[in-house]
This record gives C-alpha cells, structure tokens and sequence, in this order.
C-alpha cells in the first residue's frame, strides 16, 4: 500500500515536473519572440517610428513595434517582455521631446551587457515649446535631456524654459518627418554600413513620399478661406506652424488631460465669432468633450487624426501615415472652406 502510494506520488511529481519543463520551455520561446539572427533588429516605441523604420530597414531589418494596435501612447508603459526584446536589438528608436516618459526607465533595465543603441529620432527639428501645462509632465524630460546633453534646438536660443513644456507631437508634420527619418537612416548605416546602399535607396523612396505630401499639403492650404481650427487634443503645434494655421485645444498635450470650465466657453465663443463649422476629435480616445462642445456650438464633429496609432479597423483596412494624412488634408480643406 505505501508502495503504491510512493508510485503514485513519483508519477504525479514527475507530471508535474514535465508541465512545469514546457512552461519553462515556452516561456524561453515568448521572451525571443521577436528577435531574428542574421538581421538588424529594431525596436521602435510607437506606430509612426515603427513604419518609417519598416520602409529605410526593408529586408535587412527586422523591426519590432513596442506600442500594441489600437493604444494610445501618452500613458503607456513598457512591460517586461518589451525590455527584455529591445535588450537583444542594436537599435532602440523612440520619438523623444518628452512623449515617451517611460525611456529613462526603461533603458536603465537593458542591463549593462545590452548593446542596443538608443536613437532620439526628433534630433534636428525645432521644437515648439509652450506654457501649456497637461498635468502628466510631457516635455519636462525632454528639456533636461536636450538642456544637458544636446543643448538647445535650432531656432531656441535664449528661450526661457521657464513653465514651458515641449509639444512632442513632431512626426505630424511630414517636414518634420523627414528630418525624424534622416535620423533613422544614418542610424541604420551606422549599425550595418555594409548595406548602406539598400538604407540609402529606401530611404530616398521615402523622403520623395514625404516631400510629395509636404507639396500637396502647402499647395492645398495655402488658399483656405479659414486658418483656425478647433482640436480635442493640442497634437497639431508643427502641421499648424509649418502650413500657417492655428489651432485651439479643447484639452492639452495630453489628450486625457481635463479642461477647465473657462476654457470651454472661451473656446465655444471662438468657435462662433469665427464661423468655424467642425471641432477635431482623434479615433484613439474619447470624443466626448469634442462632442459636448459641438453640441453647444451647434457645429458638427469630424476626425483629424494625429497619426499616434492605428485602429484595429485600420490596421484591417491596409491605412498607413500617408492614408491618413492624406485624410486629415482632406478634412482640413472641409473644415477652413
């Protein structure tokens, strides 16, 4: 009898044992998932990064997007796994100017044998800064960052930082999406010179796309009756700066950030002094401030998304930065005739 129960209990342990081995085993197989040997392995913080990576690394690269479908990127923080990822990659892209204020952490856990290199893609531009406070700190990082280590952008000497906060929403602009490529690009040669070529070409494919919609988004708004628009969520500083409009933010730079009751009726007496007919909301987060304030306004909604992210729906439908830039022109031209 206490032989058979020996047995029994050297089966179940055994059992135990083994399930125990294929958790291991496919925990093993999740924490590679991702990487793949013989190519550049790049790891990019959010959507856009991500499909400009894809189009310069081609098929020399393998780039890996840390920011889930359908996820807003203000707020998110990297999980385990994420780190352990972009530990085995040579390249880290994100955007920087303070929108990813989970990096300084994040790469203190690569560890010390991590060689991955770190690449702040928005190094170039001429950041916008402004005294709008979101409540969430965006920005701040970014101006110690570029305080201490990169000095001050171009066209930001002797601005007092003062109570300021730095706009990240940089790739919004397909001016400034070009320079956030260029970055990307050298970085990718920087990391595999031997195909340099391969970099450079797709690269040039991309820039030409990108001066394409820069042309087309000058030519189209230059003559709009209107230059004031009206958004959920203040993302548009550099589209509004490089194709000469203006825009009034429901809420911050943040888009969860919450508006005081003053700014709500300042913004709905602007709205009808200056005829404007649509308010802006985004598809990643919650319209219903855009929405009360159509309503009371008596204008109507539409979409101007600021490209942080795809849908699921989009993800579906093939749509990229330049369908939906494409989109936002057209909504524009609806909204300033």
């Amino acid at each position: 009898m206490h032989k058979r129960h020996y047995i029994q209990g050297r089966t179940s342990t055994l059992i135990l044992g083994f399930a125990m081995l294929l958790l291991l085993a496919g925990c093993g197989k999740g924490q590679d998932n991702g990487i793949v040997e013989g190519k550049v392995n790049v790891v990019t913080s959010f959507y856009p990064i991500y499909e400009f990576a894809k189009a310069i690394g081609g098929e020399d690269a393998n780039v890996i997007n840390l920011l889930p479908t359908g996820v807003e990127p203000h707020d998110w923080t990297p999980r385990s796994q994420d780190i352990l990822n972009t530990s085995k990659a040579q390249l880290f892209f994100y955007n920087g100017a303070g929108l990813e204020g989970w990096v300084p952490n994040f790469l203190k856990g690569l560890g010390n044998d991590s060689e991955v290199k770190t690449v702040e893609v928005s190094q170039g531009i001429e950041l916008i800064y402004t005294d709008e406070d979101d409540g969430h700190g965006h920005g701040e990082a970014a101006e110690e960052e570029h305080d201490e280590d990169h000095g001050h952008e171009a066209g930001n000497e002797g601005h007092d930082h003062d109570a300021t906060h730095i706009d990240p929403h940089t790739w919004v602009s397909p001016k400034s999406a070009k320079i956030m490529a260029e970055n990307m690009k050298n970085s990718f040669i920087e990391a595999d010179p031997e195909h340099q070529a391969n970099y450079e070409a797709r690269y040039n494919k991309l820039a030409e796309q990108l001066d394409a919609l820069d042309v087309k988004f000058t030519s189209e708004l230059e003559g709009m009756a209107k230059k004031e628009i009206v958004v959920s969520h203040q993302a548009f500083g550099y589209l509004c700066r490089d194709y000469g409009l203006t825009q009034h933010a429901i809420m911050g730079l943040s888009p969860d950030a919450e508006p005081r009751g003053q700014d709500l009726v300042k913004l709905s007496k602007l709205v009808k002094e200056e005829g404007i007919k649509y308010i802006f909301f985004e598809e990643l987060v919650s319209d219903r401030l855009a929405k009360t304030l159509a309503s009371e306004a008596g204008v109507e909604t539409m979409v101007l998304n600021p490209v942080e992210g795809l849908t699921k729906d989009q993800e579906k439908a093939g749509d990229n930065y330049f369908t939906l830039m494409e989109k936002n022109l057209q909504n524009l031209k609806l909204a300033l005739q």
